[in-house]
């Protein structure tokens, strides 16, 4: 194949694995705590002289952004968003994760757990229990949980050492791999949620650019292609 082949195949690839990524974005727009993500486009170029290199696009790195989403009221008792830096820690089968959605409830053994079941923990790691004939509970700013006035537990609001070590799971679980530390001065809001970060029109409004230059790329890679039949019919006459 030729340096033409070449670039153009790079760049199809790219242009695809940005449109997944776009498509995820949109199916998440109303999936609470979701991070919306993003394709690091980088050039490639082979080794060789002036005639024979090859410069390639590669989209293969994605980036996660950590901006805030909109906090929504609900009034659920259970329900938490923390406004400004910070993750609700978690406990789950593969070991603690990080999470801004913060939409949580009792168990039916007492301890308060995410929408998939998964354990919400303290800073120390333990589950929270949260008693069963609890009508009255607060959470203050600093995830102190409190009941009949007295404090029963505090939600566990960390921070990743190094947020581009964050690898994601799912729609709203990342584990902090490079470690993670207590927020000194969280804000936990009882009774709202956090919206996704994702802006939907800007997405839609990407996703028809990238459409676009994949369309122009099918376009050359078909003129190219037969740019290489023809040469290779005259040749062979």
């Amino acid at each position: 194949m030729e340096t033409a082949g070449y670039a153009a195949i790079s760049r199809q690839s790219s242009l695809l694995r940005e449109m997944q990524v776009i498509a995820n974005n949109i199916a998440n727009a109303n999936t609470t705590g979701f991070r919306q993500e993003g394709v690091i486009f980088s050039e490639y170029i082979t080794e060789g002289d002036d005639v024979s290199s090859v410069s390639m696009s590669l989209g293969r790195v994605h980036n996660t952004s950590y901006a805030q989403g909109e906090l929504e009221i609900t009034g659920g008792m259970y329900d938490l968003a923390i406004e400004g830096e910070g993750f609700f820690l978690i406990g789950t089968p593969n070991g603690e994760r990080l999470t801004r959605a913060g939409a949580f409830s009792p168990s039916a053994q007492g301890t308060l757990v995410t929408s998939d079941g998964y354990a919400v923990l303290d800073a120390g790691g333990a589950p929270i229990f949260v008693p069963p004939d609890a009508t009255d509970l607060a959470i203050s700013q600093d995830g102190t949980i409190s009941t009949a006035g007295r404090p029963i537990g505090q939600v566990g609001v960390v921070q990743p050492t190094d947020k581009l070590a964050m690898v994601r799971e799912g729609s709203q679980l990342f584990e902090a791999t490079a470690g993670y530390e207590p927020v000194e001065n969280p804000k936990v809001m009882q009774g709202f949620t956090e919206a996704s970060n994702v802006d939907p029109i800007l997405q839609m409004a990407r996703m028809v650019e990238v459409q676009r230059a994949y369309e122009l790329g099918q376009s050359f890679a078909e003129r190219e292609d037969q740019r290489i039949r023809d040469a290779m019919k005259a040749f062979m006459k």
